[in-house]
């Protein structure tokens, strides 16, 4: 699937190689595997190997990886790591504060997701947006929200959190990025909750979001698809619009170019995923 069509995207520990072919089998549409949070201090060289291991043994997969934090001893031989396999198609660079950081994950040759998830990091996102090999910012709430002292599920949290996916935003709109791709839901087994996340994340512009748990991929994908009203929308408008030139309404609303433009997008989305 096109990087620009993604939905869901999953993490699984390197240190479950096991459990990456389960991944990429599922309604993921993509899959990350963790080097970083997911693998415990003393394991990280084991998931190294496991990883290395499980890549060698099946060149023809695609799948992503999450190195560890620049600065960190595993800095390194992650990026090393990723560089010998063809398979690992991006990179997610955690904690991603400095462009030095991500311009030596660019020696990689393959296209980053830079992990916003520190003051430092949203203080840092006019220049990293515009590091050579950056396709897309993702969010990462939750370790944002214990560096800004943050109180998990308040109303005030939501609000400072909403403010850095602002800058998300807006930073990857304005450097021609992929729009940004949220942090994930904490919640496994309430898939409402997941859901109503997902849909506000896509209300504020992110087109995609990242997942814990395979429970999580069904609500999100639907919450991140065209629904059958936005699809009847866009075909509508652009029926409208090759007989009109200028604007024109449509249910009562105006409709100029960049309507046509969303209902395009709209449309272009669903073929996506539809193939």
């Amino acid at each position: 699937m096109s990087p620009a069509a993604l939905r869901s995207i999953l993490f699984v520990p390197a240190t479950r190689p096991e459990r990456i072919a389960k991944a990429l089998a599922s309604e993921a549409d993509a899959v990350i595997v963790d080097l970083e949070d997911a693998v415990a201090e003393g394991d990280k060289p084991a998931a190294r190997e496991a990883l290395d291991a499980f890549l060698s043994d099946n060149p023809q997969v695609r799948l992503m990886v999450r190195v560890n934090a620049p600065g960190s001893d595993h800095y390194a031989p992650d990026l090393a790591l990723c560089a010998r396999h063809a398979a690992i198609s991006r990179l997610m660079i955690p904690k991603a504060e400095t462009a030095p950081a991500l311009e030596r994950a660019a020696t990689c040759n393959k296209p980053l997701w830079p992990l916003i998830e520190t003051a430092r990091g949203l203080l840092a996102l006019p220049r990293l947006v515009h590091v050579a090999g950056v396709e897309r910012l993702s969010f990462g709430a939750l370790d944002m929200s214990t560096e800004l002292g943050l109180t998990p599920g308040t109303a005030g949290a939501g609000q400072i959190l909403d403010q850095s996916r602002y800058q998300l935003l807006v930073y990857s709109r304005a450097a021609g990025l992929l729009p940004p791709i949220e942090s994930p839901h904490p919640a496994i087994d309430d898939t409402q909750a997941v859901a109503q996340a997902a849909m506000r994340a896509k209300e504020m512009g992110f087109s995609a979001m990242l997942c814990i748990h395979p429970k999580q991929l069904s609500p999100i994908n639907q919450a991140f698809s065209p629904t059958e009203a936005e699809l009847a929308w866009a075909r509508n408008v652009i029926e409208m619009a090759s007989q009109h030139e200028g604007a024109f309404s449509v249910d009562g609303q105006m409709v100029d170019a960049p309507v046509i433009a969303r209902a395009r997008a709209i449309i272009a989305r669903h073929k996506a995923y539809e193939s």
